[in-house]
């Protein structure tokens, strides 16, 4: 059939996932056979829609919408923060690795965001010294850019370009 996932294609995607996590400070789910279905559901995502939206939340099919869904989405951070694992436990901290915690359920942040929100980031005008460039930032891990366009992808989480957002404009 064609939509059926082979198991070469999960085992590839998890194996590249793994190495990207594990380079850049983070882990995945230690519990394989767990991790491995929240891999699938990745690439079922990537097939249905055309990008990895998380597994475990209800995509749109609009990529734009749901920009903030992509794996790893833009709410990883906070939740491995606050809570050692993300929304869909599929990246969980060292405690988790450790096995001196286990993944529990936690609250979804998606629809949680205060209107303004993105106002918060800006920095006050007065603030600003004569800038050349915009700074762009990435919203799955807030690094920092000052360029004509944003990179095509983040050098720290790996994010697309299409994950950037003007955090400060020049003629602002």
């Amino acid at each position: 059939m064609k939509g059926d996932i082979t198991k070469k294609e999960i085992d590839r995607l998890y194996i590249k996932l793994k190495d990207e996590a594990e380079a850049f400070g983070y882990h995945l789910n230690p519990d394989i056979k767990f991790t491995k279905e929240l891999v699938r559901g990745l690439i079922t995502n990537q097939k249905r829609y055309g990008y990895q939206a998380c597994p475990c939340r209800l995509a749109s099919g609009e990529k734009e919408t749901d920009l903030d869904i992509i794996c790893p989405c833009d709410y990883r951070d906070p939740d491995l923060n606050d809570y050692g694992v993300c929304y869909c436990a599929l990246y969980v901290d060292d405690e988790v690795v450790a096995g001196k915690k286990k993944t529990v359920s936690i609250p979804e942040r998606r629809y949680k965001v205060k209107p303004g929100k993105k106002e918060d980031l800006k920095v006050p005008k007065d603030k600003i010294l004569n800038i050349s460039y915009p700074v762009w930032r990435c919203r799955v891990c807030g690094y920092l850019c000052a360029r004509d366009a944003p990179p095509g992808l983040c050098p720290i989480c790996k994010a697309k370009r299409e994950r950037f957002e003007i955090f400060i404009n020049k003629e602002d």
